[in-house]
């Protein structure tokens, strides 16, 4: 078998309910497939700047037509050492080789009629527990009503606060997560001091509380705050994780599915972070649905799976992209048994929303990200200076 060409399915995937230029509005999703001379098409996705990535797997395209799909670790060899002269490879290039990569896995699943999970060793687990996103107690209840065991709340502003209330609308019996990124990141000082105060409610982790850039930052919180360390999602390959790894920064690994490099890169992690005791909880929340079921195909398969993300009524093309589409029912994903990932995507439904812009400013004015007064300074890390207003750090507080 041979691969015969390569073609790309970039699409507009913004939420009509954010604010223009905000990051959710100025979401794309760019889907891959790759073709074979025997009529075996595979799937995949790649993120990391999509509208970039689009123009990288092109570059790809000759790197990989005429290859045998099957040789899949040869192929990612080769592209990698392709992209070398343009520098280290960052979430682009790593996005790039992401879709096609995972294309390549969906294209074998299909020859030798088989899902992907058994290629990568056969099921751990027959369900994916998953988890939703809440930034307001009526929020989280709703998913709770809806059969969630788990939801994660985030940002900078009044984080305690809003976990103390979430807290007391669901009870105990489930799980809350705090993704503490930005921009603004916190500093140092003040995700500890935000850490410490969060001890108390039981998280299941504490997410990229610093910015990724500086690895023995993180350190300094993990050395500080007793809750588990969840980080990775920016991160390429696995030489991008693999200090947070082997320093055992971290508790919660979260490989980006559409931009780490692909199954080949996350069956690695995986397996790196299994050695050190840590739990794989794949990063998804700006991809697309063909991106979600790479990660629940690994996730079936890994002894160190913890949860998967899922973005729940974030844009109704979700729900029509793919056929068939991911339920999630009492909390959990059912691992598919269809032969590759078992989707595919209506090509219909990309046409009739076409890419735009790709980049966007923070948030927005008044939403409370930055301090009152300098969001036009679009600082990457800012010092919550009016502390108890801001930051919430009582437990007890109204």
């Amino acid at each position: 078998m041979k691969i015969t060409d390569i073609k790309t399915f970039l699409m507009m995937a913004g939420s009509p309910a954010s604010k223009e230029s905000t990051s959710w509005s100025a979401r794309n999703w760019c889907f891959v497939k790759v073709y074979t001379d025997e009529g075996i098409t595979g799937l995949g996705e790649g993120s990391g700047w999509p509208r970039v990535v689009e123009t990288a797997i092109n570059d790809l395209k000759p790197i990989v037509i005429g290859e045998d799909p099957m040789n899949i670790e040869r192929i990612w060899q080769k592209m990698l050492v392709s992209t070398m002269g343009a520098g280290m490879t960052g979430t682009p290039g790593s996005g790039s080789m992401n879709a096609i990569d995972m294309a390549l896995w969906d294209i074998k699943g299909k020859a030798l009629n088989t899902p992907v999970w058994n290629l990568l060793g056969g099921k751990v687990r027959d369900r994916i527990r998953a988890y939703g996103h809440a930034s307001t107690p009526e929020r989280a209840l709703e998913l709770k009503e809806r059969g969630l065991t788990a939801v994660k709340t985030g940002g900078v502003h009044r984080t305690v606060e809003k976990v103390d209330g979430i807290r007391k609308a669901v009870g105990d019996e489930m799980d809350i997560m705090v993704d503490a990124h930005g921009p603004p990141w916190f500093t140092t000082k003040d995700a500890i001091i935000i850490g410490k105060a969060l001890e108390p409610y039981k998280l299941l982790f504490y997410e990229d509380p610093v910015p990724p850039d500086n690895i023995e930052a993180l350190q300094r919180v993990q050395d500080n705050v007793d809750i588990p360390i969840a980080a990775g999602e920016r991160h390429s390959h696995i030489w991008g994780v693999r200090q947070l790894i082997e320093r055992e920064i971290v508790d919660v690994v979260q490989p980006d599915t559409g931009r780490i490099g692909g199954i080949s890169q996350m069956m690695k992690i995986a397996a790196m972070a299994e050695a050190h005791y840590i739990t794989v909880a794949p990063h998804s929340g700006s991809l697309g649905p063909v991106a979600e079921y790479a990660a629940i195909h690994v996730l079936a398969a890994i002894p160190n799976a913890l949860i998967l993300e899922r973005v729940h009524d974030d844009v109704p093309v979700r729900y029509e992209v793919t056929l068939p589409h991911i339920e999630t029912i009492n909390g959990h994903i059912e691992v598919p048994n269809r032969p590759g990932l078992g989707v595919d995507i209506d090509e219909d439904v990309v046409l009739a929303h076409p890419s735009k812009g790709n980049t966007s400013r923070p948030g927005s004015e008044g939403d409370g990200d930055y301090e009152s007064g300098t969001f036009d300074e679009h600082v990457y890390v800012q010092s919550r200076y009016r502390r108890q207003k801001t930051m919430g750090t009582s437990v007890n507080s109204d």
